[in-house]
């Protein structure tokens, strides 16, 4: 069997047809099942799964570090943050979770970690003396496996020469520079004004300093995007040539997410526009010589993530696409997810409730999800696709028991209809996603999704394409 995973469908191959009837309504598959069929758990369920996590004390963990805080809120932003210009804030936030920290590193153990990673929010919102208190907070409880990442977000309009030069240091080795457009009027259409300027000092004192992989994000779909200014940052972005590159679909969901209210849904690309947005960004990032990773990333051929993508291993979890040998996650902060010992848990929200929950001596976790023997297949099933677009039966049987064709009876009918529409190829020992059906991953996983069909829909979901 030949498996073509490198190609891409164009945007004349995106009908309007296969746009009407598939460009709808659909989780990300960050996790399966997605958040909202989780519910509300009580600490003690918590500590159960975590307790099961400290009995693999010799298995790396993942650590992601949730660091709120921003100035202002972009108008497009879907991220849990907090809109702050109070001093002092900060310091006390680092005070709590130094306390959580304690909490988990009680029941897991002193594992070791092979990815940690901060997310926001802005990380660089903290400043220095923060940042290197923080950092050195996570390692008097943690060891570090050998090999590993420690990457976080930085926003090129705030962080400083001197913060990119601490943090590697520190021993941070990767960067994710957001730049979404460099276009002012999109720029002042989703009220992010950043500079190419900004974007370009930054890139280069992270390079400067040696880390060893700098990302930059994108987001298409943005109100007042034409391919002419699309193309504009695409000819900048792929002239900084950063190592890797994500490419977001932007979410508008202004009866969920207030701030997107300020944008004006008039200027939003059609979905068939909207996808040769991203047809023209991925055609331009393969001529340039990166590969598509997954379904929204690329990668020069000799990173890491093309590697494993070749080799059938590629991996994601709620921090992106990793090659990092840790089936579990822990984090902290508000908002933050774990996954550990079976569950998926997710901290509180609140500012308020996170530090009144940590007062108390309890973890601040708010809602969660136990695993069932059915998840665990499907959740396997849907991240092979979504990472290598590939579903070997004989690693499925091997993995849990179970015949693929007879465990997914009552899905046959739409993988057929994927294959008829050039999505799939359904051979005998495997299913392989086309380069057409790539460009609906998320579609040809909700196949899969029981949860799903006993929800009867998706519409609190982004839409697929």
């Amino acid at each position: 069997m030949t498996y073509t995973h490198g190609g891409t469908a164009s945007a004349s191959d995106i009908t309007p047809a296969l746009l009407e009837r598939y460009d709808r309504p659909g989780p990300r598959y960050t996790s399966y099942p997605s958040a909202n069929a989780w519910a509300p758990i009580d600490e003690a369920m918590f500590r159960d799964a975590l307790a099961r996590a400290g009995e693999r004390k010799d298995e790396p963990l993942s650590l992601y570090v949730h660091i709120p805080f921003c100035s202002e809120r972009c108008a497009f932003c879907g991220c849990n943050v907090i809109i702050s210009r109070k001093e002092g804030v900060e310091a006390k936030y680092v005070d709590y979770v130094e306390r959580e920290l304690d909490l988990l590193a009680g029941w897991v153990g002193a594992r070791p970690l092979s990815q940690v990673h901060w997310g926001g929010g802005t990380p660089t919102f903290l400043a220095p003396d923060l940042m290197e208190r923080l950092h050195n907070a996570i390692w008097e409880r943690f060891s570090a496996a050998p090999d590993a990442e420690l990457a976080l977000e930085m926003d090129p309009r705030v962080t400083t020469p001197e913060q990119a030069a601490l943090l590697r240091r520190l021993g941070f080795n990767r960067a994710s520079m957001g730049v979404q457009d460099l276009d002012t009027a999109v720029q002042v259409a989703i009220g992010r004004r950043q500079t190419e300027g900004q974007t370009r000092a930054l890139f280069t004192a992270c390079r400067d300093e040696g880390f060893t992989g700098v990302n930059i994000d994108l987001v298409y779909g943005l109100p007042g995007q034409t391919p002419e200014r699309w193309g504009r940052t695409l000819d900048i972005i792929t002239e900084l040539n950063p190592d890797r590159l994500a490419v977001y679909s932007y979410a508008h969901l202004p009866e969920k997410l207030h701030n997107q209210r300020r944008i004006d849904a008039d200027l939003l690309p059609s979905p068939q526009e909207k996808y040769a947005l991203f047809a023209q960004a991925r055609r331009r990032f393969l001529e340039h010589g990166y590969r598509a990773i997954g379904m929204d990333h690329f990668a020069a051929p000799e990173d890491e993530l093309t590697r494993a993508m070749d080799a059938r291993r590629l991996r994601r979890n709620f921090m992106g696409y990793t090659v990092q040998p840790a089936a579990e996650m822990i984090g902290v902060g508000v908002s933050a997810i774990s996954e550990a010992g079976g569950m998926f848990a997710q901290n509180v929200k609140k500012l308020s409730t996170y530090y009144g929950a940590l007062d108390a001596g309890q973890l601040p976790v708010a809602s969660g999800y136990t695993l069932s023997g059915d998840d665990r297949a499907r959740g396997w099933v849907i991240h092979e696709l979504m990472c290598n677009f590939h579903v070997d039966f004989a690693a499925f049987q091997q993995r849990f028991g179970h015949n693929f064709g007879e465990y997914f009876v009552e899905e046959a009918e739409a993988l057929d209809a994927f294959a008829r529409d050039g999505f799939l190829a359904r051979h005998t020992d495997a299913l392989e996603v086309l380069p057409l059906g790539q460009a609906f991953i998320r579609n040809i996983a909700m196949a899969f999704d029981a949860h799903l069909r006993r929800r009867g829909g998706a519409s609190v979901h982004s839409r697929t394409v």
